[in-house]
């Protein structure tokens, strides 16, 4: 099957530097994707970008230059519920690699058992209007509930205006609960201000809500972009997450985000988005935690 890709869509960094910062030994990269092969994996009907192709080769080969152990595979929204292209990965990934899936309300209690004998431990909910279509909330409790009983999380990916509405939503869920990107701050904004601390306060009063706090790339208005050498990239996402690391050590997480979808503007070497870290989270116990500890005790917490 021929995909041609969204027009103006940027591929993903090839040949990245090698970080400047050593990776903690065990470090997993907690948020990335895979794209098809579309040849292989065909692209769902429905989505609402075409991307390049980013292969599970590709992404393993990243993970080992850039010092990574292990990967956390989030189902992209280019293909829809159809989780393939991502256990394909995980089930090539000789154990290193967990999951994180897209399902419907329709899905069966074996083929959840599959995902799971597979390496999947989430679902994802996406509330970012732009990327997916609207899903009923009753519907995405009911799947909450069944996915609890597996022990999984629920993966949330929301923009921080549309906190306020969808907080008696998040708070109800049966789960752990993993925000992706902080909730996309608007880091124009004071991060001692309302927004931020409303989603500083929704972490505080509900232990089981944790965060990732990747993607500066996406959340920076006015960088420094992540290329040329770049070490102190993405200055005003800084405050940020080294605020969410610091209060929340033990329910952070960090992740690539490669190969990147739908950025706009810039493509990160992602060499040296590893050299964002020590930015964020400035002790090396922090790291291990960011880095390692948290990640295992969610995702692999039998060889805890």
């Amino acid at each position: 099957m021929e995909f041609t890709k969204t027009p103006g869509w940027l591929d993903w960094y090839a040949g990245p530097s090698q970080p400047r910062f050593k990776l903690p030994a065990g470090s997993v990269d907690a948020h990335c994707h895979v794209f098809g092969p579309g040849a292989e994996f065909p692209f769902a009907p429905e989505r609402k970008y075409t991307p390049c192709d980013a292969s599970k080769s590709q992404l393993f080969a990243l993970r080992d230059q850039l010092g990574f152990a292990r990967n956390v595979i989030v189902q992209a929204t280019c293909h829809g519920a159809d989780n393939r292209a991502m256990v394909d990965a995980c089930l090539a990934s000789s154990g290193r690699a967990r999951g994180v899936a897209t399902v419907k309300r329709s899905i069966g209690d074996d083929e959840l058992q599959q995902l799971h004998a597979a390496g999947v431990r989430g679902v994802r909910f996406n509330f970012v209007k732009r990327l997916v279509d609207f899903t009923p909330k009753d519907e995405l409790m009911e799947i909450a509930g069944r996915i609890a009983k597996l022990g999984w999380h629920v993966v949330i990916y929301f923009e921080a205006v549309d906190l306020p509405e969808l907080w008696d939503f998040f708070t109800a869920l049966p789960t752990t609960v993993v925000v992706d990107h902080m909730g996309r701050p608007d880091v124009s904004k004071p991060v001692d201000g309302p927004e931020f601390e409303l989603f500083l306060k929704f972490m505080r009063e509900h232990p089981n809500v944790w965060s990732k706090v990747s993607c500066p790339e996406r959340l920076s208005l006015t960088g420094p972009r992540a290329l040329d050498g770049e070490q102190a990239a993405y200055r005003d996402v800084v405050p940020f997450a080294r605020r969410v690391v610091e209060a929340f050590p033990d329910r952070v997480l960090w992740g690539t985000d490669w190969p990147h979808p739908n950025l706009k503007d810039h493509m990160p070497d992602d060499g040296l988005l590893v050299d964002f870290i020590p930015h964020i989270a400035s002790t090396a116990e922090l790291q291990r935690k960011l880095l390692v500890d948290n990640p295992m005790r969610l995702y692999w917490p039998e060889e805890v």
